[in-house]
């Protein structure tokens, strides 16, 4: 997004002193903040179905598009792709909506300790990722608990290095199956940083995806309450608008060395970053790679660290293709790029409620294995 120049065009507009909270008529936004952000209670019954869906609706995800279905059936639950939430032009073959699924079903594997139950994947496939649940003894977890708390903090950090057995637990949370590749080397992360400025001046320049970006931009707290999806503008640290005056701010701020000069900053600020690379370029492995970074998530908001994604590196095929041989895997495809360190918190985006997002009966089926889909 583009702190500072919209800033500095709002100025030049005569809006720099509304509040950073908005400057419509007070809207649902600081309660749909409370009711979205916490643990829901369990409620009567066997599977604490809504529970577990209204946690897996705090997963990270694409532009926060929240591409996913649920469909319980018993002591079953399937988080199922929603295509109608793609974002062809940031996301041409589904890989980000299918590592969004995977950030779901490990939000929800999660949680299910705390309600009294354990859960395991019964299937993966382009169809979605098939749960199966267990009543078990109840476990507050630190990663249970840490649920409503985990967020994409897009703001800078306070450079603060974070120490070697930290980062070595938050490998070991994201688990063997998906390569962390940690960088905090000052060289190595002005490299890393060049990818993804490389990848940035790409987007910035594409016609179609700033299109497709400020679609999912919501510019006003009520934008926000109203659709409870999209990148609220307060939760990147922009002044909240009317869209009426917030896309026209837009277009005028997000420019490659507005953007750049933000990427430089963000990475100045932080204590460094972890690529994440699934074993296998396919739908597997990329559920596979929302599911580790969900581990690593939970475990290092648990210790105080904020994360942001800047995947600009790996969304530009071209980039990605060099990244990949910088990292020293060139036949691999690296799935996510992530910042962090210790900042502050900011608004947050928000989430539909588990109600929109939930089919009961469907007939819950194992997901077969999806056959490579290397591109």
């Amino acid at each position: 997004m583009l702190t500072p120049l919209l800033s500095r065009r709002a100025a030049g507009l005569g809006l720099a002193a509304l509040p950073l909270t908005g400057c419509a008529a007070p809207s649902g936004y600081d309660q749909a903040v409370l009711d979205t952000w916490r643990l829901a209670p369990a409620g009567p019954g066997d599977l604490p179905v809504p529970a577990l869906v209204h946690a897996a609706c705090l997963a990270a995800n694409s532009h926060n598009t929240q591409p996913w279905r649920f469909e319980a059936e018993g002591r079953r639950i399937a988080v199922r792709p929603d295509f109608a939430r793609r974002t062809p032009v940031v996301d041409p073959d589904d890989h980000h909506l299918y590592v969004s699924i995977g950030c779901a079903a490990e939000t929800m594997l999660q949680a299910a300790p705390g309600y009294g139950w354990s859960g395991e994947v019964d299937g993966v496939g382009r169809e979605g990722v098939a749960l199966s649940f267990m009543p078990s003894e109840p476990r507050r977890t630190a990663a249970f608990e840490t649920i409503p708390r985990r967020a994409s903090t897009r703001a800078e950090y306070d450079g603060r290095p974070v120490p070697p057995g930290v980062l070595l637990g938050l490998v070991a949370a994201a688990g063997p199956q998906v390569e962390a590749i940690v960088l905090q080397d000052s060289r190595r992360l002005e490299d890393a940083t060049g990818f993804i400025l490389e990848g940035n001046a790409a987007q910035v320049a594409d016609r179609a995806f700033r299109r497709e970006l400020k679609r999912w931009i919501r510019f006003s707290e009520a934008e926000a309450a109203a659709t409870r999806d999209g990148l609220f503008a307060g939760a990147s640290g922009n002044p909240a608008l009317p869209r009426a005056i917030g896309e026209p701010l837009f277009e005028l701020a997000f420019t490659e060395s507005g953007e750049a000069d933000k990427i430089r900053r963000q990475m100045n600020s932080s204590a460094g970053l972890v690529v994440f690379t699934a074993p296998s370029n396919d739908v597997a492995g990329w559920v596979e790679a929302g599911r580790a970074y969900t581990r690593f998530a939970l475990a290092a908001t648990a210790e105080g660290l904020k994360l942001a994604f800047l995947n600009q590196a790996v969304e530009h095929a071209p980039t990605r293709a060099e990244f990949a041989r910088w990292l020293g895997a060139p036949d691999a495809r690296p799935d996510l790029v992530i910042r962090f360190g210790y900042g502050p918190d900011m608004p947050r985006s928000l989430r539909r409620p588990a109600r929109q997002v939930l089919d009961h009966g469907g007939g819950v089926s194992s997901a077969a294995a999806s056959p490579p889909a290397r591109r």
